[in-house]
């Protein structure tokens, strides 16, 4: 039996060897996998021409994934730097990488990802098309723009940001509704002012079913751009992101028709009491559709720590449905990241999916934490740095600081709780002042 893409296999009743990898590591049997693929509430995304690619299933009944934003700019365009960054994020356990560049040979670069990367991985060719083209953008024409599609796709990419939910309606809607940051997506932005100087409705809203054949003949799971999101906490669930998500549902049925994979992308910055709201939301209108979210960002005062303030909104929206959450950095709305502000990008984002992942219950996440509470329990330090989201910084803080009794830290000492529990409860008698 033969298919086109992980949709088309599972609606056949087909179980892919991808289908088997990601049941395997999600603990879950490969049947599992396949009827929530079938039905769009599990997205694989796996390009047939990136042969290297170690398959990830994306989900809310999953554990959440990560996605790492990268690539050059015209500021800094060291493709040697951010094929390093690239490395370093999949040693720290991202599952995704997206290439954003905007400056230099992308399409190197991107293939040079496809050939030797094993996470999946995603573009945005909206950006690309303006570097591609290198003309102004009101002469891009819509072949050229759909041309560019064509080609990520060729070239392997995994999932695409596609930003099609912004048309002309939509765009009237949002200069009546006015908003105090306007539009803060960068490929909003660009088809936004596009569609101003030419016209013309929104090429990747024309031609959306040209898009679903490109998709559906290399197997690239869609990635439905929110080009409309907040971009601080008074813009956050008006009226303007929640008709753009109202076309995203539409866009998502016809995608589905066509057995293409999506995801879906949403906000941006948003409170903490509007966060579980927007979730249930979209999983309504999306009917279940993996939901990608950058953050949210859950207040706007706090550059240079906003992966802290990503992190805590990220673990809220994953507890309540979003399936991968897209890394911040502490360089976020202040430069391009470098490798330090990338690694704590990462672990930020990694603590806030499994936390999330434990209030959800999914299948082994408590067990990495029971280890560590065990270790903790003993007081093997070793088992301890092992099992550490960052065992470089573990083991680097303890030597900092070496205790003067090794089964202790320079924190408590003596007056150890573990220690002094431990041995009471063994029938020790114990003395802290003259050990």
């Amino acid at each position: 039996m033969s298919y086109t893409t992980q949709m088309d296999a599972a609606r056949q009743g087909i179980i892919s060897k991808e289908m088997e990898l990601v049941a395997k590591k999600e603990r879950m049997t490969p049947e599992e996998v396949r009827a929530y693929v079938a039905k769009g509430q599990i997205a694989i995304p796996c390009n047939k021409n990136h042969t290297c690619i170690d398959p990830n299933g994306i989900g809310s009944m999953l554990k959440t994934k990560i996605n790492v934003n990268l690539g050059t700019s015209r500021d800094c365009k060291d493709l040697d730097v951010e094929v390093e960054k690239v490395k370093n994020a999949v040693d720290m356990g991202a599952e995704s990488i997206m290439d954003l560049s905007s400056f230099g040979d992308t399409q190197m670069f991107r293939r040079r990802l496809t050939a030797e990367c094993p996470a999946i991985i995603g573009t945005v060719p909206i950006y690309d098309a303006v570097v591609y083209y290198h003309k102004a953008l009101k002469e891009i024409t819509t072949e050229e723009w759909l041309d560019v599609v064509r080609m990520h796709a060729e070239d392997g990419v995994d999932f695409m940001t596609i930003h099609c939910g912004i048309n002309r309606d939509t765009a009237k809607r949002f200069k009546a509704n006015k908003r105090l940051t306007n539009i803060v997506s960068r490929g909003g932005s660009i088809i936004f002012a596009w569609m101003e100087m030419t016209g013309k409705e929104n090429p990747f809203y024309e031609h959306f079913d040209d898009i679903l054949e490109i998709c559906r003949k290399y197997d690239v799971t869609l990635s439905l751009g929110d080009a409309c999101r907040p971009g601080c906490i008074e813009d956050a669930s008006d009226i303007s992101q929640i008709e753009e998500l109202v076309t995203l549902g539409e866009l998502t049925r016809r995608a589905w028709e066509k057995d293409v994979q999506v995801i879906i992308e949403g906000p941006g910055h948003m409170p903490l009491n509007q966060i579980e709201a927007n979730m249930r939301i979209q999983k309504e209108i999306c009917k279940g559709a993996p939901f990608y979210v950058l953050g949210p960002l859950v207040t706007d005062v706090a550059p240079g720590y906003d992966h802290i303030t990503a992190a805590i909104g990220g673990a809220i929206a994953a507890a309540y449905g979003a399936s991968f959450l897209c890394y911040v950095t502490p360089a976020e709305h202040l430069r391009l990241p470098n490798l330090e502000d990338v690694k704590e990008g990462i672990i930020a984002s990694r603590i806030a999916a499994h936390a999330a992942d434990l209030a959800k219950g999914i299948r082994g996440a408590g067990e990495w934490d029971h280890e560590m509470s065990l270790a903790r329990k003993n007081l093997d330090w070793e088992r301890m740095f092992e099992l550490s989201i960052d065992p470089e910084k573990a083991r680097r803080y303890r030597a900092e600081a070496k205790p003067e009794k090794e089964d202790t830290c320079s924190m408590c000492g003596n007056f150890c709780a573990v220690k002094n529990m431990n041995r009471i409860l063994d029938g020790e008698i114990v003395s802290i002042f003259d050990e």
